[in-house]
């Protein structure tokens, strides 16, 4: 398994900064690892619905990290995320 690039983040993580970039590489994870925690953001409900247990280890740094990226429930609207693209 491939571990992840700035590259890999980059097309498929719209918007993130330097740190965030490296925070996500410093993980170690893998590009399947990204992908499942990608798939997490976006369908956390579903998936444990289907009885997949919750995200752990790297793929749980990841979905933490992404999360950080996810839009503040403001109400001023002021804050734009960065989106989160899956490909």
């Amino acid at each position: 398994m491939r571990r992840i690039t700035r590259d890999d983040v980059t097309r498929t993580i719209t918007g993130a900064d330097d740190a965030t970039i490296a925070q996500i590489i410093g993980t170690g994870a893998t590009v399947d690892e990204l992908a499942e925690a990608l798939a997490w953001m976006a369908n956390d409900e579903p998936m444990m619905n289907a009885g997949r247990p919750l995200a752990t280890g790297r793929v749980r740094e990841l979905v933490d990290i992404l999360a950080e990226l996810e839009p503040d429930d403001d109400e001023d609207g002021r804050g734009a995320p960065a989106s989160v693209s899956q490909e």
